[in-house]
């Protein structure tokens, strides 16, 4: 498993291109994989031939350096290719391959399973579940690390590494002690009237999929690699990067009026594009907002790359269009465009979304008024875009006499990390993006 971004940790294998036995060229795609950004096709660096898939598709999670198929060299047989062992860290898959432990003498007295009083019962995984059956383990003598408290794989597997070394006793061993009768000195309660004998759960379980869900339980929706790094990513910003915001009306009447006369010579642009493009322009000229925080001061950014949030089923993902401040509005609209069709069909290049200084995330299309978005680190600013909406102002006409006009207004908000953009350079920023926006020959 390559390494196909500088954030990747793991990932999932999600379509071979080539089957085994085929011959390969180098440059030729030979599997779709899943980093924590987007789908990407590995490429072959070599001639040969794909000798053994190693994990199939669909397989999820798996590390870096993890072996996920074979090649060899064109001539040689590659139906008698060997896997080799020790080859980088396994998959999460030939972890389950766990030394079976020596065998333990048979007992004439039954394991009685039952809830202890006073103890926490565990919601096991799948996975942990049967592991802990198999090598008849104690869950409660291991440490659940799991999501809401969930006993997972890992969990369980590390309490059979301790169960093998000795550190910990072996709970087959301990038969149920004998029952005695005793005869109950009050009323025994009915079992619908009796409590439970042991603790009620500090959290619903899980439904049974494919059947209703009972009172207190709830549904486990599975999360993408994409997902959980949004997640991640997201949770950093908000609690490690302190957010300032400003908010600004736009007047959109020139952008309007060009733009109608675009789509007369058949160019067809969106007021997005425009706002990418005064953003890159008001960028170059103030090159102190653009700067990232490199995690012990400010650093100054030689291009202008503007990130484009892009909404996708799995997640969203900002496309760069590079050198923005050099492109015309046109060269702009095809740009993004392009880069958010491969978003959307997952096929981003790790260079066409990694790195940018600014970013831009409009969700007018939706209906949204206005809104304040998370900022990217280690980027220091992203722009809010609502959508542009008709509204009444007073102007002078040229004799001087008020009167209402209808103008097309848009609501713009700037976050922005306050340790390299203040307060006062934020407001100033915006400031010369609205004077950019609302004359557009500025842009030119």
């Amino acid at each position: 498993m390559p390494s196909l971004s500088p954030t990747m940790e793991e990932g999932n294998i999600v379509k071979w291109l080539k089957k085994e036995g085929e011959a390969v060229s180098a440059g030729d795609a030979l599997c779709e994989i899943e980093t924590d950004k987007a789908v990407v096709t590995l490429d072959a660096g070599d001639d040969g031939i794909l000798a053994k898939i190693v994990v199939e598709e669909g397989a999820k999670n798996i590390r870096l350096g993890a072996l996920i198929g074979l090649m060899v060299e064109e001539g040689q047989d590659w139906k008698q290719v060997e896997i080799p062992k020790d080859v980088g860290p396994p998959s999460p898959a030939a972890k389950l391959s766990v030394p079976p432990p020596p065998p333990e003498p048979q007992i004439s007295v039954p394991v009685k399973k039952e809830h202890t009083p006073g103890k926490l019962q565990f919601r096991l995984s799948p996975a942990a579940r049967n592991i802990v059956d198999k090598y008849a383990l104690d869950p409660s003598q291991g440490t659940a690390t799991g999501p809401r408290g969930i006993f997972t794989k890992e969990d369980a597997l590390k309490l059979v590494e301790l169960k093998q070394k000795g550190k910990i006793p072996d709970s087959r061993l301990t038969p149920a002690p004998p029952v005695l009768p005793v005869i109950p000195a009050a009323p025994v309660p009915t079992p619908a009237a009796a409590g439970p004998s042991y603790p009620r759960p500090t959290i619903p379980p899980v439904s049974t999929p494919g059947q209703p869900n009972a009172v207190g339980t709830f549904s486990k929706i599975p999360a993408s690699n994409i997902r959980r790094v949004i997640a991640k990513r997201l949770t950093e910003s908000k609690s490690t990067v302190p957010h300032t915001y400003a908010t600004t009306d736009c007047d959109l009447g020139a952008v309007l009026k060009v733009r109608q006369d675009l789509v007369k010579d058949d160019i067809k642009v969106s007021v997005n594009d425009f706002i990418i493009k005064a953003a890159a322009v008001t960028l170059k000229q103030m090159p102190d907002v653009n700067v990232s925080w490199d995690g012990e001061g400010p650093k100054q950014l030689p291009f202008i790359d503007i990130s484009v949030a892009v909404a996708t089923d799995k997640g969203l993902i900002t496309p760069i269009i590079k050198n923005a401040a050099a492109k015309g509005i046109r060269e702009i609209a095809d740009s993004v465009k392009a880069l958010s069709k491969k978003a959307r069909d997952g096929k981003l290049l790790p260079e066409e979304y990694q790195g940018g200084s600014f970013s831009v995330s409009n969700l007018g299309m939706f209906g949204i008024d206005e809104f304040a978005a998370v900022i990217n680190p280690p980027q220091a600013c992203i722009l809010a875009v609502g959508r542009f909406r008709p509204a009444l102002k007073l102007t002078q006409d040229e004799e001087g006499n008020a009167t209402l006009q209808q103008h097309q207004l848009i609501t713009v908000t700037m976050s922005s990390d306050s340790r390299v953009v203040d307060d006062e350079l934020a407001t100033r920023f915006l400031e010369s993006f609205k004077a950019n926006l609302e004359n557009p020959i500025r842009l030119a």
